[in-house]
Order: C-alpha cells, then sequence, then structure tokens
C-alpha cells in the first residue's frame, strides 16, 4: 500500500459517527500530501486519499458526531436541504444566486431538449419495486455541460441503492469531500435520504422495507492545510473523551431537532 500515490481508506463501521471518525483519522495518519485550489499562500498541502467508508446500521445510535462543524440546527437544515428541498428556491445563477442543489439536480434534473424535468428518486424507487435486486436503481446530479464551467460543481455526483434481505442499501459517490468539515454533515444527510426512499419504497410496495448499509465513496477525502492546528485539537479530544462523550444520541438533541424542523419548514412556507 505504501507505493500507492493516493492511499484508499476502507473503513467498515456499525454507526455513523464510528465510520467517518476512522476515517479522516485515518486519512490524516496515511494520507497524500497533495496541493488544492483553495490553499491560501501560507496553507500546507492537504492530506488527501480515496474513501471508502461502510455503515453497516446507519440509522443505530449514536448518530451524531459533535466535532461536526455548525451545531444541530445547522444539521437539521442540511438535512431539510438535501430531502425537502427547503432552498431549491435559492437557485437563481443568472443573479449571482445557487447553481444548484442536491435536491435539484436528483428531483428535477434538467436536459436540454427534453421538455419537462426529470424527477430521478421518483424512478429510484419505480426500479426497485419492480425488480429490488436490479443494479439500475441510481440518481446522477452531473451535468457536463454546465458543470464542467462552474467554479463550485457538485461534489455529489452518483446515488446507486438496492433491496438486499428486505433492507435498502445505498451506496454515494463524491469526485470530493471535505473530510473533516463536510463530510459527516454529508452522510448524516445521505442517510435521512436513504430513509426517506426505504420509506416511499415500503408505501409502494405495502410492505416494510428497513434501511440498510449505507457506503460512502469519495474520490478525494481530504483535510485541508488550514484546518491542520484545528484538527489537531480534534485528535486530542480523541484522546480526552470516550465514544460516548463525543458523541449525540437522537434523543439527546430531539427537541433542537424538533424546533429546527419547525423553523425549516416554516422558512420553506414562506419563500
Amino acid at each position: 500500500m505504501s507505493d500507492l500515490l493516493l492511499p484508499v481508506v476502507c473503513v467498515s463501521a456499525r454507526t455513523l459517527p464510528e465510520g467517518w471518525e476512522q476515517a479522516v483519522v485515518e486519512t490524516w495518519q496515511r494520507g497524500a500530501h497533495v496541493k488544492t485550489q483553495y490553499d491560501g499562500p501560507n496553507d500546507p498541502p492537504s492530506r488527501d486519499a480515496i474513501a471508502v467508508i461502510a455503515v453497516s446500521d446507519p440509522m443505530a445510535e449514536p448518530r451524531i458526531h459533535r466535532a461536526m462543524p455548525g451545531g444541530i440546527r445547522d444539521l437539521i437544515f442540511y438535512v431539510e436541504e438535501v430531502v425537502s428541498g427547503i432552498h431549491d428556491h435559492w437557485i437563481d445563477p443568472e443573479h449571482g444566486k445557487w447553481q444548484y442543489t442536491y435536491h435539484e439536480r436528483l428531483t428535477a434534473y434538467t436536459v436540454p431538449g427534453l421538455p419537462d424535468p426529470i424527477n430521478q428518486l421518483d424512478y429510484v424507487v419505480e426500479a426497485l419495486a419492480a425488480c429490488e435486486y436490479t443494479r439500475r436503481a441510481q440518481a446522477v446530479t452531473w451535468k457536463c455541460w454546465e458543470d464542467a464551467g462552474y467554479e463550485h460543481p457538485a461534489c455529489l455526483q452518483r446515488i446507486w441503492a438496492r433491496v438486499v434481505d428486505g433492507r435498502l442499501c445505498m451506496n454515494v459517490h463524491l469526485r470530493s469531500n471535505d473530510a473533516f468539515k463536510a463530510a459527516f454533515m454529508n452522510m448524516y444527510a445521505f442517510t435521512e435520504l436513504q430513509a426517506a426512499l426505504a420509506q416511499a419504497l415500503s408505501d409502494r410496495l405495502g410492505r416494510t422495507i428497513e434501511v440498510g448499509q449505507y457506503t460512502h465513496i469519495a474520490d478525494s477525502f481530504h483535510i485541508y492545510g488550514s484546518y491542520f492546528e484545528e484538527f489537531e485539537g480534534f485528535l486530542r479530544s480523541l484522546e480526552q473523551r470516550n465514544f460516548e462523550q463525543r458523541t449525540f444520541r437522537t434523543a439527546d438533541v430531539a427537541e433542537i431537532i424538533a424546533e429546527a424542523r419547525e423553523e425549516a419548514r416554516r422558512e420553506a412556507e414562506q419563500k
């Protein structure tokens, strides 16, 4: 493995916080030193690796890692952005606003020459309802005719799903993933989307489909040089606190989650 230009970090864990934590630590220890397009003049090169993080029970507790950027409110607003599209109305590139959201690309994917947008998540549910073991249930975000010219093109590239033993398994593939300051929130939101797809499929089939394995794949799983001092503080916290002290169970923050969801709902209604 030592002769690889880009090390491959492969992690298997039961819960999201375990998987994310192990992956960022291993990236710090083994990652290649690679410059980025966002480095400041005095920033050291990032630590970078290819990451494959397999989580066997993504809905198991504890679900939330305390080291994520922001707070619970930020996390829930991001979930609602990905799953419910509360910020789709911010898309307005002609006036300098957002060029896309993940939700918009997944549920209203537009193609030049086609009259109507495509809801790819509906397709995923219908494809799995027709054949649970199909290999064709996927949704993509990349638009080569647009994204090649964007300064900040979508990091999420593809979602792939399949039902195994009555559980919806989902793979998410990203071209680029900020390991320390974005990946956990990404993983949490994508597993919430996974749960929503499992529920939609359950409704479609008239029987329960549980949430199964979640696999997070990143071509560039990186820790920016500008974060190194902060990341070293995170490493010290791993030595000073046990796993329960480093995480939240959903019940621990249920009131904050409920308040944030209500706030997000009100914001969406006022758009």
